[in-house]
């Protein structure tokens, strides 16, 4: 990966949208263009005049909208902004077709460098921990601390309930879930996801459940929608598969940032058995476990994991 890129001028220019995306109150939705790759970013305003810039970085099929409930909890320590990755979300697909951990990782450096906000307090869940170790690893300056919740750091033995989505990295079986749930409801689709990702799926209100519905409607008139999931998860299959100072496990060793890591007991994507390699790796590590979440701790249970990079910020002096 490049880290010797020129920053590029920020320009604002309105993304093409088959709907409108949900914006909650208090968030702003913008979109930033760069040579090759436009991006949208959510933000959510610090509480006062000179807090310390946050960015969070979604995962699989999730989209910076993974972060509203999270982001307003942490408004009095940081000035946060959520990623939709390239393909992801509101933003279009990249020029290049490069949806590997890599390129998502270059994706936030490039916009980081051109939006000027680094050293940033950087989260990441799933590929985009993946992703946002990646970029700490190699482009530590524009990283003040590193929060990964589940991120997809390689398993030799993946559990068998992430086997589908592993299998969305094998060249034709996109195309071929599509045609065959072609019959599916967005309803019937989300509660897919959400007995997928939730630890507990009835922590989701009714009001969330319609929100992810009227997403999901939106995805799925997007004509890339299964192109950027499968190329996506074959990145991270790629990715879990290269050795040597390229790894992910050989990165996160690398990492200088001081890490929190948060893994929830009912994951049935990344291993919660994960957690006690993870603490090895990341160099003063702090670890969360979180007996009863599923992937997306940050959703769940976002007073908890609210509290615990609270905790990291301040004994950082990052406030």
């Amino acid at each position: 990966m490049s880290s010797t890129e020129l920053p590029e001028t920020r320009t604002l220019a309105p993304a093409a949208r088959v709907r409108e995306v949900r914006v909650a109150e208090g968030e702003e939705l913008r979109s930033f263009a760069l040579p090759g790759l436009t991006l949208t970013v959510r933000s959510r305003p610090g509480l006062r005049q000179g807090l310390p810039p946050a960015l969070y970085v979604h995962g699989l099929g999730g989209s910076s909208q993974n972060w509203s409930t999270l982001m307003p909890l942490l408004a009095d320590r940081v000035d946060g902004e959520a990623l939709d990755l390239p393909g992801f979300g509101d933003s279009p697909p990249p020029d290049d077709g490069n949806y590997s951990v890599t390129g998502h990782a270059r994706a936030v450096i490039r916009y980081l460098d051109a939006a000027g906000r680094g050293p940033v307090h950087l989260v990441g869940n799933s590929l985009g921990g993946a992703a946002v170790t990646r970029v700490a690893a190699v482009r530590p300056d524009l990283v003040r601390t590193l929060t990964l919740v589940s991120p997809a750091l390689p398993e030799l033995r993946a559990q068998r309930s992430a086997w589908p989505t592993v299998a969305l990295a094998v060249p034709g079986v996109a195309p071929l879930f599509a045609r065959l749930t072609k019959d599916w409801t967005p309803e019937q689709r989300v509660r897919g996801v959400l007995s997928l990702c939730y630890g507990d799926p009835g922590r989701v209100t009714d009001e969330g459940l319609r929100h992810a519905v009227e997403e999901m409607e939106r995805r799925l008139e997007l004509p890339y929608f299964w192109d950027a999931m499968a190329r996506s998860a074959r990145g991270i299959v790629d990715a879990y598969t290269l050795g040597g100072q390229h790894g992910l496990w050989r990165q996160a060793e690398r990492v200088l940032a001081p890490t929190l890591l948060v893994y929830g007991g009912r994951d049935q994507l990344v291993s919660y058995r994960m957690a006690r390699r993870a603490a090895a790796a990341f160099r003063g590590s702090r670890l969360l476990t979180l007996p009863e979440a599923g992937h997306v701790a940050m959703m769940e249970y976002p007073e908890t994991v609210a509290a615990a990079v609270r905790e990291l910020i301040d004994d950082e002096g990052g406030s």
